[in-house]
């Protein structure tokens, strides 16, 4: 009986954060609070608060893992485009590293603030790292 009456506060915190529309938020660079003050300031530096709803995000912790998982990503996507390119056209070998690097690079480029907004939007809902009732 105790841990149903534990449970029930977490599940009505989880329910008014949900993550599918925070990550959403995140990945187009939004506060995940609001969704419509900038997340980002610069390309990849997270802001202190929203500028529409003043939601403290300086709590984040996302460290290395959007670059993880870009890597991860980029990875993923290129490698079987590649093997799929060099066996199906037997292009040079200098024009396919540079057309895969160009490709790796600018992929890389683009998906890198959207994941470290997905990783914050993520921490913000499932409120880790400060972003719970205690934060200030």
């Amino acid at each position: 009986m105790t841990s149903t009456a534990q449970a029930a506060p977490m599940e009505i915190l989880d329910d008014d954060r949900p993550m599918r529309p925070a990550m959403l938020r995140g990945w187009r660079r939004r506060c995940p609070a609001c969704g419509s003050g900038p997340m980002l300031q610069g390309y990849l530096k997270v802001r202190d608060h929203c500028p529409v709803c003043d939601e403290a995000l300086h709590h984040h912790r996302a460290d290395d893992g959007p670059a993880y998982l870009t890597i991860v990503v980029v990875g993923k996507l290129l490698t079987p485009l590649i093997f799929w390119v060099f066996t199906a056209f037997r292009p040079e070998p200098l024009v396919m590293a540079v057309a895969f690097s160009i490709a790796a690079v600018a992929l890389s480029l683009y998906l890198l603030p959207r994941l470290k907004g997905m990783l914050v939007a993520i921490q913000w809902s499932r409120r880790m790292h400060g972003f719970g009732p205690s934060a200030d």
